[in-house]
């Protein structure tokens, strides 16, 4: 912790920690705030680079791993989304344990905490497409039918993504798993299914950690005149694959396949068969209220992968008591996992244009696990290409912080 406890003089990027009190009922925080680690984008490795929405940049986790853990330590997150937290320490050798109540969680992070050869990927990318294209577009049952995706992909483009989510989810229903390339292949075509951008599978849209609905899609269409065209989905793929293995070392694929990661799919609270008493840091980010609707953003992703979005219980809480009863259960399940001593850094944020800041919200929920809140740290930055597409400000509308509530238990 004594790292930690240096921030006041932290002043890596050149500017001054201003020091100051975080006050809930009659506790006093210490709170720091600086711009603590780079703003700047693609600064992480190339494996990270998977959307998903509201996610935090890989320098955060980092920044608590390196200080907080040492070599073969346990780090866990709770509510791990694309996986970032979980990536970052096992490329940094620690041991990894994640849980999300999102299926779709597990399918992103599994295959690049082992990934495989860009030839083996290739070689596999040639025979499905060899092989898929004699399949019969008879769609897994869902309640997005193929025409409702006729916004957004050319006819022969829709039928290969077509033709591999149904490979993907018979395989998986009859083998329980998919094999490790497949794995991978599957990842990567979820995160191409649209954007805004020729590397994608769709027509021109939103970026791709936000799917739009069907009739938005066309109004985009009309507005730009656009309709999609016939896109290469197995070329695609290739070329995101090779993007995301392009730093990938022979040290660090070594270092991943020794991993192995206990990967829960459940509410936090209810995560067992992560162990007692072995986690040395838990980093995590948890839903901000109501903020983000993943289930929407999502909805695509969750077709392609046979999952409907409605029986994913995710946390969509309007009222902060009802997201602190709720945090509150996360919390005593973080008592039963931390070693002693152990710590948790949980990342939350302004919310309602600056009006309800959740650390300090969270701050009881922490107190009534037996788990002591050590500081506050308040990471400054400037908004990313992303947030300026929405008109949004920086450092407007609460939005563009970082806010870590450090709590440790005790030893």
């Amino acid at each position: 912790m004594t790292d930690l406890l240096d921030l006041a003089s932290f002043r890596e990027f050149g500017t001054r920690t201003k020091v100051r009190k975080t006050k809930v009922g009659k506790e006093s925080i210490p709170t720091f705030v600086n711009k603590f680690w780079t703003d700047k984008q693609r600064q992480a490795h190339s494996l990270h680079e998977v959307s998903y929405r509201a996610c935090f940049k890989p320098a955060l986790p980092r920044f608590f791993i390196e200080r907080l853990t040492k070599p073969d330590d346990l780090v866990y997150d709770p509510f791990m989304g694309r996986g970032t937290a979980l990536l970052e320490a096992a490329l940094l050798g620690r041991r990894v344990a994640g849980c999300d109540v999102n299926p779709l969680s597990r399918m992103l992070i599994e295959p690049r905490l082992a990934p495989p050869e860009l030839n083996s990927i290739n070689l596999r990318l040639d025979h499905l497409a060899e092989t898929l294209k004699k399949t019969k577009i008879d769609d897994p049952p869902s309640d997005v039918t193929l025409e409702d995706l006729t916004p957004f992909y050319h006819p022969d483009t829709l039928a290969d993504i077509a033709a591999l989510r149904k490979h993907f989810i018979v395989t998986q229903k009859k083998q329980g798993v998919l094999g490790g390339v497949d794995n991978w292949i599957r990842m990567v075509a979820m995160n191409r299914l649209t954007g805004h951008s020729p590397g994608f599978f769709s027509v021109y849209t939103l970026p791709p950690n936000q799917a739009v609905m069907p009739a938005r899609q066309r109004k985009i269409n009309a507005d730009r005149r656009q309709k999609p065209e016939r896109k290469d989905v197995y070329d695609l793929i290739l070329k995101k694959s090779r993007s995301l293995l392009s730093e990938v070392t022979d040290e660090e694929r070594d270092r991943l396949k020794k991993q192995t990661p206990i990967l829960v799919t459940a509410p936090c609270d209810a995560a067992h068969q992560i162990p007692y008493g072995e986690v040395a840091l838990i980093v995590t980010s948890p839903p901000f209220l109501d903020v983000v609707n993943y289930a929407s953003d999502n909805w695509l992703r969750c077709w392609f992968c046979g999952i409907d979005p409605k029986t994913v219980p995710i946390t969509m809480a309007k009222r902060v008591p009802d997201w602190q009863a709720v945090m509150t259960d996360a919390f005593m399940e973080f008592y039963r996992v931390l070693r002693p001593g152990g710590h948790v850094a949980f990342e939350v944020g302004e919310v309602r244009g600056g009006k309800v800041r959740l650390e300090e919200a969270v701050i009881p929920c922490g107190n009534a696990a037996n788990l002591k809140p050590k500081l506050v740290l308040i990471n400054t930055h400037n908004f990313t290409k992303t947030a300026n597409c929405w008109g949004v400000d920086n450092n407007a509308k609460g939005t563009n912080t970082n806010r870590v509530v450090v709590f440790e238990k005790k030893a």
